[in-house]
């Protein structure tokens, strides 16, 4: 039976070359979860050192992996600046570019990309929370699921993901070498971050570390071959919604709302979000 001990043990001989300690002593090991067998971590990493952090990465996994009772092991590196670090970017002055141009139109260097086998991506978003956005999703999933389509639906909810207990899904993902196995029921695969900690567990992460597990879940998921996939966004227009507008070609986006005035007006930034990143 492997726990948490023997796993940290394993993680603490691992020397983070630049800093000289351990990945453990020094605060990089993040999340930890060991069930069954199944062991995934988060190793938080130096933004400016993220590609050179993969080595740590694959050795951290093999050293997890060698212990007895391992049956897979994922590791997710994510990079943000530690504590009272300032970006060098916000000591740059705002400059000042009027009510109408207030931010430059965001751009990915390499352009939106398809996701291999999946024919359409579909963005299910609100401007307020608390306003059905995670039930349209589920339901319209198994919906679409009921008429015979390939129907995938990812839980980005990373504030509240509610998708496991609506559609009756539980228990860790499996790992297959550097992919996940996504859950399944009700004809709807399905993978949440909600499956990934525990239940009253609280995803504290920054920006960067949600579009780092956001661009995990989409390209290291086996979708398999689908004919939609369903993005459950957290409420607002933020960090996720840009990265997965920004990343990967989205068909479409629905934006979710009640008739009352309060939650109206935050619909309708959502859908300006959605025009400024060009998408239908």
């Amino acid at each position: 039976m492997t726990d948490k001990t023997r796993v940290l043990d394993a993680l603490g001989k691992i020397i983070d070359p630049a800093r000289g300690n351990d990945i453990v002593s020094s605060g990089q090991i993040k999340s930890l979860t060991v069930e069954d067998g199944a062991v995934s971590f988060v190793l938080e990493v130096d933004p400016a050192r993220g590609n050179a952090m993969e080595p740590l990465r694959t050795a951290a996994e093999k050293a997890v992996a060698a212990l007895d009772g391992v049956t897979s092991v994922k590791a997710v590196m994510t990079a943000h600046s530690a504590a009272g670090q300032v970006p060098k970017a916000a000591k740059s002055p705002v400059p000042d570019l009027g009510l109408k141009d207030f931010a430059p139109k965001p751009k990915a260097p390499a352009g939106p990309a398809p996701l291999p086998g999946v024919r359409k991506v579909i963005a299910i978003a609100s401007g307020k929370g608390g306003v059905g956005k995670s039930t349209v999703s589920s339901n319209l999933a198994v919906a679409l699921a009921a008429r015979g389509l390939k129907v995938g639906l990812l839980d980005a909810d990373v504030y509240g993901p509610s998708q496991p207990r609506m559609l009756g899904v539980s228990g860790r993902p499996s790992a297959a070498g550097n992919t996940i196995l996504p859950l399944r029921n009700h004809g709807v695969t399905i993978m949440s971050l909600g499956l990934m900690v525990e239940e009253e567990e609280a995803i504290v992460w920054r920006g960067p570390m949600l579009m780092g597990a956001l661009q995990q879940m989409l390209g290291q998921v086996q979708w398999g071959a689908l004919d939609v996939l369903l993005v459950d966004l957290p409420p607002g227009t933020g960090d996720v919604q840009m990265t997965l507008c920004q990343k990967t070609q989205v068909a479409g986006a629905v934006v979710v709302s009640t008739p009352q005035d309060i939650a109206l007006i935050d619909a309708k930034k959502g859908i300006d979000m959605f025009k400024r990143l060009e998408t239908p």
